[in-house]
């Protein structure tokens, strides 16, 4: 059977189940987007966030509403502004990370971050690669959440300080030597290179899940050193050498898993 879901029955429903952050509805678009149909969205987010806000009953439940408008600077400032009025917990940078280059998504960040609160938490949706969180970090933004970790890594792609690695590769037939030197996770603890390649290529589970643990703690720990950055007051110079070197490494990376 359908069942339609609003603003109001989503919002109502997640003070129900105890949700600890519960994000407004929004429109999220493509990438590319005609202007007509971006302003549609942004005016349905606005409207939705409205609703949301109406509807949210629990104050111990933080609500967020979600800035939209796609590359378009003037609907990002009207969408903030509007949110901003009705006085959300957080705020949420949306429809970025759907096509646009790593250059234009930052752009847009960059612009949009200083609009909002600074005691408010800033959180980017759907990001990313571990240059466009560094580069958002240096924008202001506080929070993320993505899939790649989990989803690259059932595809036998891993990440590492010194750039993403695709171990299916033939290079890696006889490595003995584990993913990331000096990584505490349990798959590098305890798995080579040559060992994670040949469970995935016969089909064994263990390789997906082996690596999206190591995945999952590179992401920990990339996170754990921005924060010691941050109170070192080395953060600046550190990002900006980490955004370029894995930017550029991270190209054949991103084309390997287009292939």
């Amino acid at each position: 059977a359908r069942l339609y879901i609003d603003a109001t029955v989503a919002t109502v429903a997640q003070n129900r189940l105890g949700a600890d952050i519960i994000m407004c509805f929004d429109e999220c678009t493509p990438y590319p987007c005609e202007p007509k149909r971006l302003a549609e969205a942004v005016e349905r987010t606005i409207r939705w966030a409205g609703q949301c806000k109406e509807a949210h009953r629990n104050p111990s439940q933080l609500l967020f509403g979600i800035v939209q408008g796609g590359l378009d600077l003037n609907l990002r400032r009207d969408c903030a502004e509007k949110l901003i009025a009705m006085d959300f917990d957080g705020y949420a940078l949306g429809g970025l990370s759907v096509g646009e280059s790593h250059d234009q998504m930052i752009e847009t960040v960059n612009f949009t971050a200083p609009l909002l609160p600074a005691d408010k938490t800033r959180y980017l949706i759907g990001v990313g690669m571990p240059a466009d969180i560094v580069a958002a970090v240096r924008a202001g933004i506080d929070m993320f959440d993505c899939v790649l970790p989990t989803r690259n890594g059932r595809n036998a792609f891993a990440f590492t300080a010194s750039g993403p690695i695709r171990l299916r590769n033939s290079a890696f037939l006889k490595d003995t030597s584990p993913v990331e030197a000096g990584c505490p996770c349990y798959c590098c603890q305890h798995f080579s290179k040559g060992t994670i390649r040949h469970f995935f290529n016969v089909g064994e589970m263990l390789g997906p899940i082996l690596l999206s643990l190591h995945n999952i703690c590179y992401y920990q720990r990339l996170m754990h050193d921005i924060r010691q950055r941050i109170e070192d007051g080395t953060f600046a110079d550190w990002s900006a050498e980490f955004i370029a070197n894995y930017k550029e490494k991270s190209t054949s990376y991103v084309e390997g898993i287009e292939q």
